[in-house]
């Protein structure tokens, strides 16, 4: 079923750009930061002014991938492993739109390109 162009508008964005965030106190942890308190996307800066949800993903990608035998591997997974790891964020911006951002933290040696927060999605409204 192909959706009518009225509910187009509620279907989330992925986007996958980088962005730039400040907070008005800076986080203990480079590495483990919490949500920021704001976002500057395509030279627009949104206040954050709810969390709507927080979660980790230490899968391993690329060439990180395969690096590590099984047993640790499902392990790290789990509990995460130096420079591996994602930090999701659901955040409600002043306006009312909701976005997904996250901070991918790069392991030593890497490309330092690879490191930094992106905006992954963009969602209409809480209930699109």
């Amino acid at each position: 079923m192909i959706p009518r162009k009225s509910q187009l508008a509620d279907m989330p964005r992925f986007l996958l750009d980088p962005i730039t965030v400040s907070w008005d106190e800076a986080p203990l942890l480079e590495k483990k930061p919490r949500c920021p308190d704001r976002f500057t996307w395509l030279d627009r800066q949104f206040e954050i002014v709810e969390l709507l949800g927080e979660w980790r993903d230490y899968r391993r990608r690329g060439r990180m991938a395969s690096n590590m035998q099984p047993a640790h591997a499902q392990r790290a997974r789990l509990r995460g492993s130096r420079g591996v790891g994602r930090f999701y964020f659901r955040v409600r911006v002043r306006g009312g739109r909701i976005y997904d951002i996250y901070f991918d933290r790069a392991a030593a040696g890497s490309d330092p390109a690879a490191e930094g927060w992106f905006i992954s999605r963009e969602i209409e409204s809480e209930a699109g």
